[in-house]
């Protein structure tokens, strides 16, 4: 039986992902894996690749995680955690274990966008029942704030720096979300930490659905983002309303919204508080803050047309 979604009800919880750890004061990581922990009403086995999270959580002896978890490489955290799943499901077959344990894996946008991609698609086209999560900070953080393909058009990083040659990062975000439902798995989600309630439901959906499952999650950093450190779930909620970050999930192909803002706000709303972008607000970087809109805009825009006409289609095969 599901424990219902109340905040308090929660609150009694014990926490799978404890105090003590050490990622930056404000950080948005920490956040995300306690509140999915949380949702999760199965015993649960965790793995994250080289990152903020894994070399700040686990360190020698010590360690936050109140779970089985594993460290793998930076490179294939998803085929570590599918060959735990492997290996799970024939200790069951041979009758050694009869619980129904839950696979996770917590990785950043450059073990996921980027150095881990070919391991997370291998192991969503093989068809492990496993969740991956990746808490999308938009950067290298751990290593320097060096641009990843997470990093979003004209931030400003370690190897994409504003200055007068160059006004930050020139290319577009890759689309992960986009390319993970286009590998036809049963379940694909964008998530916020600032809608706690939808993050938790889909976390929930997604540990009910067999086979391979993806979310990304926004997670600020505020050393990478220049942002405050008690502005983690306010930036979160301005990616939404602003658009930057849609809510929605894509079930057995079909998209839907799972969160529309009242008032869709201006995306300069989102960037003011980041020092990453200060540079856009200069009169010699107004385009990029008009094409920044523009492109919100339009992929807004296809995003409800795509979600219209699939629910449509879904209900008339009803």
């Amino acid at each position: 039986m599901t424990t219902p979604l109340r905040l308090k009800e929660l609150s009694k919880k014990e926490d799978r992902f404890t105090h003590g750890h050490r990622m930056c004061s404000g950080c948005g990581a920490p956040i995300i894996v306690k509140m999915v922990l949380l949702a999760s009403e199965y015993p649960v086995v965790a793995c994250s690749s080289t990152g903020c999270l894994e070399v700040s959580s686990c360190i020698s002896l010590l360690t936050a995680w109140k779970i089985p978890w594993i460290h793998s490489a930076f490179e294939n955290a998803a085929a570590t955690i599918a060959g735990t799943e492997t290996m799970y499901r024939a200790l069951k077959k041979q009758g050694k274990i009869d619980k129904e344990i839950k696979f996770i894996t917590f990785c950043g946008d450059g073990g996921t966008y980027d150095i881990g991609f070919q391991s997370l698609s291998g192991a969503m086209e093989r068809g492990h029942d496993m969740l991956y999560i990746c808490y999308d900070n938009g950067a290298y953080m751990n290593t320097g704030i060096q641009r990843s393909s997470a990093t979003p058009f004209g931030a400003d990083t370690t190897t994409n720096p504003a200055g007068s040659k160059i006004p930050g990062k020139l290319q577009k975000r890759k689309d992960l979300t986009k390319i993970m439902a286009a590998h036809n798995i049963p379940y694909v989600a964008q998530a916020s930490p600032a809608h706690w309630q939808d993050l938790i439901k889909k976390v929930r959906k997604a540990f009910e659905i067999k086979g391979p499952k993806f979310m990304n999650v926004i997670a600020p950093c505020n050393r990478g983002w220049r942002s405050r450190t008690d502005d983690a779930i306010a930036l979160c909620r301005l990616a939404v309303d602003t658009c930057y970050w849609p809510l929605y999930e894509v079930e057995n192909g079909v998209t839907k919204i799972t969160f529309k803002p009242k008032e869709k706000k201006p995306i300069v709303e989102f960037l003011k508080p980041q020092g990453r972008f200060k540079h856009l607000f200069k009169p010699e970087n107004e385009w990029m803050l008009k094409k920044i809109q523009e492109d919100i805009d339009h992929e807004w825009e296809l995003l409800q047309k795509c979600s219209v006409v699939e629910e449509k289609a879904k209900a008339e095969e009803k």
